[in-house]
């Protein structure tokens, strides 16, 4: 391994990644902020914090406990969720994808649509020389105008597009507004969750031939892994297109008490739409106590959701993404269903949960809802 090369530890604004160099230096750890490509984002806007690699264990000891990276921002969550959808959207083709699956499902459940668009300003007041202080406002002004001023004209070509897919019959015909923020994509989406607190996180994603380079994951990974409702990913090329093309689910099991309570949120959503429930459980090694837990979720389901059909089966953990493919294209799976749960910044770096792997190493839509 070579311990001297950089990687990056995390990602933020200009303000926050010196505040992070900061710490991370006064404890001894070399660091060095860069910019990230603006023009085409592959995965997130801001300046990338990198270390070398031989101080990894000890950046990851001092950061796990500073509360920059948790982005609570000491704002307290209602308890109840309402019956709203957010869509975030850059205005790609998978952003209309999400778009003609959320507005389907709005108007089915009767919800209001926020379509939320963060766009980025690369300058920051700190990183000017106090010589170019007058020189710089005069060039920050002007250029911040020009993104502001783009970001509008994106908005507006993106909402004439809706408007007439609706008109079309394209796209199901309900009341929707939009709403735009500067900042970091992953950030301000996962604020604006608990401001606007919806029933449901709609994204659209390129699927599983993204690249996630060297960062710790993509805007979508970073929502799931924060927001404190649940996130349906839809990648790019899925041929699923409204919800009411849901037959076959996937819903993967671990044998926790909570699961009971992913269950029921996952059923009040799907409530009005048909379908088979395949519980599925991958096991470290075979044991006949996982058969006998397997067939008692299943006789729990029946008894309270007994217009639904189901099954279970039990996979590996070796090769597990090997054996998801080969399930969902043996029973026709539509989407992948399983709880989220909170992971510390170490687990993401070097032990990417199940829902991380399969956002990225598959092409079928995958919820993810809090446990």
């Amino acid at each position: 391994m070579d311990t001297d090369r950089l990687i990056t530890i995390a990602i933020h604004t200009f303000e926050k990644a010196q505040i992070i160099k900061g710490v991370l230096e006064s404890e001894g750890i070399p660091t060095v902020i860069q910019n990230v490509n603006l023009i085409q984002p592959v995965i997130s806007s801001g300046v990338r914090v990198r270390i070398h690699e031989r101080d990894l264990p000890h950046a990851l000891q001092v950061l796990e406990q500073y509360p920059l990276l948790k982005n609570d921002r000491n704002y307290e969550e209602p308890a109840e969720k309402l019956n709203r959808i957010l869509i975030p959207v850059d205005y790609s083709s998978y952003s209309y994808h999400a778009c003609q699956i959320g507005f389907n499902l709005a108007k089915t459940l009767g919800a209001e649509v926020m379509l939320l668009h963060v766009y980025f300003s690369p300058y920051f007041p700190g990183a000017i020389p106090v010589t170019d202080t007058f020189t710089y406002e005069i060039n920050e002004d002007e250029v911040f105008k020009q993104i502001q001023d783009r970001a509008n004209k994106e908005t507006a070509s993106f909402c004439e597009k809706i408007y007439k897919q609706i008109s079309e019959g394209n796209l199901a015909d309900i009341k929707f507004d939009i709403t735009l923020r500067e900042g970091i994509p992953e950030d301000e989406i996962i604020q604006y969750t608990k401001e606007y607190n919806p029933q449901i996180v709609i994204m659209g994603t390129r699927g599983k031939d993204q690249k996630e380079m060297d960062l710790i994951g993509s805007v979508t990974a970073e929502v799931l892994d924060s927001v404190r409702c649940p996130v349906f990913a839809i990648p790019e090329s899925t041929m699923i297109f409204s919800m009411d093309q849901i037959k076959n689910i996937a819903f993967f099991i671990a044998f926790e008490q909570k699961e009971l309570i992913t269950l029921d949120t996952f059923m009040r959503l799907m409530k009005p739409f048909s379908f088979t429930v395949n519980f599925i459980h991958i096991a470290n090694k075979q044991d006949e106590w996982d058969e006998i837990k397997m067939a008692g979720i299943k006789d729990y389901f029946i008894k309270n959701y007994p217009d639904k059909e189901v099954s279970y089966e039990i996979i590996q953990n070796e090769e597990f993404l090997g054996n998801i493919e080969t399930i969902v294209r043996n029973k026709n799976i539509d989407i992948l269903v399983l709880a989220s749960r909170k992971r510390n910044l170490f687990a993401r770096l070097f032990n990417p949960s199940i829902a991380h792997k399969m956002l990225f190493h598959t092409d079928t839509p995958l919820l993810a809802i809090p446990s």
